[in-house]
């Protein structure tokens, strides 16, 4: 007979050969070894494909899947459909899961039923594995959960643990919300069953200019500003007007797709941390910048970022955002801290 392991664990890899011996071997180690090892090889050039093989050929548990490039959010769906375990276990082609992770959210899944998810508090590492400052704390009960909804982080997804079921009912991954999937997979599980995580410290997430936190902060927090409008809509017991799209539209036809005004509510949210992102500031999406000093008014912030923009020679841009500047109000200190 076929054996069911208790966990398929999910890795979806792109050039992550420097670290992937590494990341590999720390879930080979786990004190809990009832799983099968599902590795996405996405198109990687960096050699990943043969350390890849190198380890099936030494742990039957793993199981390669070679693939042209299809991106994250692709690979992720299609583990989900090949696993056979009823648990999935998130990981990351250059991070380490400490040898206890599974055994610990599987020994505390057996406590407490009736969970989605659990993930764990995680440490941060730099690309050599050196100590790499602290790591926000995620939250413990349904309180906590509905506290950060709106601006997280909910669940760390690299420290997962997660229902098959449950993620295959809701559809998995979705396209439209690149950079964001997993935030919005949070918001949608969370509607079908609690979401938990662990006190424990059972992943080392490697932190580097590489990250996706990095590369692609903008499309980043606003795609997950718009996975919290969509899930507003669905608590209202409205349609999700983001239902069956692969790519979301610009942030100024959102009003028009959600039947009211989100377009505002979204750049309030995004705009504070994208003010020393050089990418929003000399992107296409700088009109929210002067759109946000409109709602929000002229802060010592906003101020600071004329300097930023006249550094990075955008005298143009300079010059508008002085003048939205000139023409607003003060902004009140809870407003700037929104």
């Amino acid at each position: 007979m076929i054996h069911i392991p208790a966990i398929s664990v999910i890795m979806s890899v792109f050039n992550n050969a420097a670290h992937l011996d590494a990341a590999i071997g720390s879930i080979c180690a786990q004190t809990f070894a009832d799983f099968e090892f599902l590795i996405v090889n996405d198109g990687s050039t960096d050699g990943s494909g043969a350390i890849i093989d190198a380890w099936a050929s030494r742990d039957s548990r793993i199981r390669p899947l070679h693939q042209d490039n299809h991106g994250f959010i692709y690979s992720l769906n299609r583990m989900i459909a090949e696993a056979r375990a009823p648990w999935l276990a998130r990981m990351d082609g250059d991070d380490i899961s400490y040898p206890d992770r599974f055994a610990t959210q599987m020994a505390w899944l057996s406590d407490n039923p009736g969970y989605a998810i659990v993930g764990t508090q995680i440490d941060l590492i730099d690309d050599a594995g050196r100590p790499a400052g602290v790591a926000n704390r995620v939250p413990h009960t349904p309180a906590e959960f509905e506290a950060v909804r709106e601006h997280g982080p909910l669940v760390m997804h690299n420290s997962v643990l997660m229902r098959r079921d449950v993620i295959q009912a809701i559809g998995g991954y979705r396209a439209a919300f690149r950079h964001a999937e997993d935030y919005d997979l949070w918001l949608r599980a969370m509607e079908q069953m609690p979401l938990a995580n662990l006190p424990d410290t059972l992943v080392a997430y490697r932190q580097g200019p590489s990250q996706v936190s990095y590369r692609h902060v903008v499309e980043q927090r606003i795609n997950a500003a718009v996975a919290f409008e969509a899930g507003e809509e669905r608590r209202a017991g409205r349609p999700d007007p983001t239902q069956g799209l692969t790519q979301l539209p610009p942030v100024e036809q959102l009003d028009a797709m959600f039947g009211r005004p989100v377009s505002r509510r979204i750049a309030k949210r995004v705009v504070p941390d994208l003010l020393y992102s050089s990418e929003f500031l000399t992107g296409a999406h700088f009109p929210m910048l002067l759109d946000y000093i409109a709602q929000v008014g002229a802060s010592a912030e906003t101020r600071r970022t004329v300097l930023r923009l006249l550094k990075m020679r955008q005298f143009a841009r300079a010059g508008q955002l002085a003048k939205a500047l000139a023409a607003a109000r003060p902004s009140a200190p809870q407003e700037q801290a929104a």
